[in-house]
């Protein structure tokens, strides 16, 4: 489920959890929340850049500058090395 971030309208008329800006993970079919839970007051959905997720070779990539070695399983019981 998607995390939304909202913040206040109007930072003079809010509480401290909407004027400092608050997460909450909502289903997609769920309509954006347009008052604070806690106080009441207008808020705004933030547009956040999506989460971005590392692909197999660049994790490998990482591992291998760090030192490490990257194995494969050939059969059972039977690594061989990558790099």
């Amino acid at each position: 489920m998607p995390l939304y971030v909202y913040e206040a309208k109007d930072s003079a008329k809010s509480c401290a959890k909407c004027r400092g800006g608050f997460e909450i993970t909502q289903s997609l079919k769920d309509d954006k929340l347009s008052v604070c839970p806690d106080c009441g007051s207008p808020i705004y959905r933030v547009i956040q850049a999506p989460g971005l997720t590392h692909s197999k070779t660049d994790l490998h990539y990482r591992a291998k500058r760090a030192g490490f070695k990257c194995l494969k399983k050939v059969q059972k019981g039977e690594y061989e090395t990558i790099y």
